[in-house]
């Protein structure tokens, strides 16, 4: 059979996620399927799955993705990101809609030790919302912010998307992670400014509160609360600034984190049933993450060997559509599939066939892949699915919060994502220029 079996092969595999089979085993059953219809054997399929799988497996960048998962664990359960929390919040407290601001910049500094969006969501939905409720925030604002600036974890490095895109692309980590900084922060201050801005213009959202009846520090706490915001901030610079200057590769980054986030977990008074609790939370969500890498690179191969990647890219060039509105199909696809399945799933079904297609049609791979990953960023906020919504309902200790609610408060933080992922598409220099200057 020739290219026009990757079509019968995608049919499959749609048809397999909309009844309900896992993405890993949808993937690889139709990978399976796809190169025992080429070959003809199925001791060579079963042959060439078996040696993608562990050469998959054996990749040194996989390591990334553990390490750093781990990385988050330790800090989120050391009570160091609450202390990060209440440092934003004291250094903000000029601002209107303090807390919300506080829990961005907050978000912002966790997702760059963490790397995952579901963690910043469920940490902050019990550090954050307590806190914006009991001085009178608006249930729908508060909720809006946790649950969208969760989502700058997935864009500022370490992100666990940004490696899973590197390696099916085969492309550089550091690169991505670089790719991302600039962005990140753009998307962050964005959704400070709004939070500001809101608050000024309904007082009623996000009320001023009466500073002076705060509590005091105690010593003992101040010194508690500095360890850890210190903590993180040197953690930063240690992963981020290594990776930067050419000191580590993104592997061993990741980890001198763990170590540096292990002694910040130790000096916070963590011992030794929290640290093993952290290291199974860690492998929980690792495994998953591993299993969809190995049945994604299976995917790649079947397509690569089917010439199904050729094929598509063809059309399009042949087509007659311009660049941009091919992005516009691409963008279309993701958000559909962001609004049904998960981000890593998304990106294994999706970035094997898109990124020649724009690399072909001239965008810059780097600018390209942070407009993805923004994109895809959207659909975890996106109906029916949305699992970033669905954390942070699952998270918030008020049974009376409802998803409505939460995808209510959503709405502007998906809209703000949507706008700077077209600015990035405009303007690819500001997500290539740091990985130009740096590599």
């Amino acid at each position: 059979m020739g290219p026009d079996l990757i079509f019968y092969t995608l049919a499959v595999l749609i048809a397999l996620v909309l009844l309900g089979v896992h993405i890993g085993i949808a993937l690889g059953v139709t990978s399976m399927l796809g190169v025992y219809l080429i070959t003809g054997s199925l001791e060579v399929a079963l042959s060439v799955l078996g040696s993608t799988s562990y050469e998959a497996i054996r990749s040194h960048a996989l390591a990334v993705i553990p390490l750093f998962v781990l990385m988050g664990e330790l800090i989120s359960r050391s009570g160091a990101a609450t202390d990060l929390y209440r440092i934003c919040d004291r250094g903000l407290r000029k601002l209107p809609g303090r807390l919300a601001a506080a829990t961005v910049v907050g978000n912002t500094a966790f997702a760059a030790v963490s790397g995952v969006a579901i963690a910043s969501a469920a940490t902050f939905s019990r550090i954050a919302y307590p806190e914006m409720r009991r001085v009178g925030y608006d249930t729908g604002y508060s909720l809006g912010v946790i649950a969208g600036s969760a989502c700058l974890g997935m864009l500022i490095p370490p992100s666990v998307l940004l490696i899973v895109w590197a390696i099916l692309t085969e492309g550089s980590v550091g690169a991505l992670f670089l790719g991302g900084v600039v962005p990140g922060l753009l998307l962050g201050l964005t959704f400070v400014a709004y939070c500001v801005v809101a608050a000024m213009m309904n007082k009623a959202l996000a009320p001023i509160t009466d500073q002076s009846h705060e509590k005091a520090l105690t010593r003992k706490s101040a010194r508690s609360e500095l360890l850890g915001g210190i903590g993180i901030a040197m953690l930063v610079v240690l992963v981020l600034g290594g990776i930067w200057h050419g000191f580590f590769t993104p592997t061993e980054a990741a980890g001198f984190g763990v170590l540096g986030s292990a002694l910040i977990g130790l000096f916070k008074g963590m011992r030794y049933p929290e640290f093993m609790d952290s290291i199974y939370d860690a492998g929980r969500t690792t495994a998953p993450i591993m299993f969809l890498l190995v049945a994604g690179s299976m995917y790649a191969r079947f397509l690569a060997m089917s010439g199904g990647i050729n094929l598509i890219q063809g059309m399009f060039t042949g087509s007659g559509l311009s660049p941009y509105v091919m992005i516009l199909i691409m963008t279309v696809v993701w958000l559909i599939l962001g609004a049904i399945i998960d981000s890593i799933s998304v990106i294994l079904m999706t970035v094997p066939i898109f990124v020649p297609i724009a690399v072909a049609a001239g965008f810059d791979e780097i600018a390209f892949a942070i407009y993805g990953i923004l994109i895809i960023e959207a659909g975890l906020l996106t109906p029916p699915v949305g699992l970033l919504v669905f954390t942070v309902k699952a998270a918030v200790p008020d049974p009376a919060v409802t998803l409505g609610a939460v995808f209510r408060g959503s709405l502007p933080y998906w809209v703000m994502m949507l706008a700077v992922a077209i600015l990035i598409l405009l303007v690819p220099e500001l997500a290539s220029w740091l990985p130009q200057e740096m590599f």
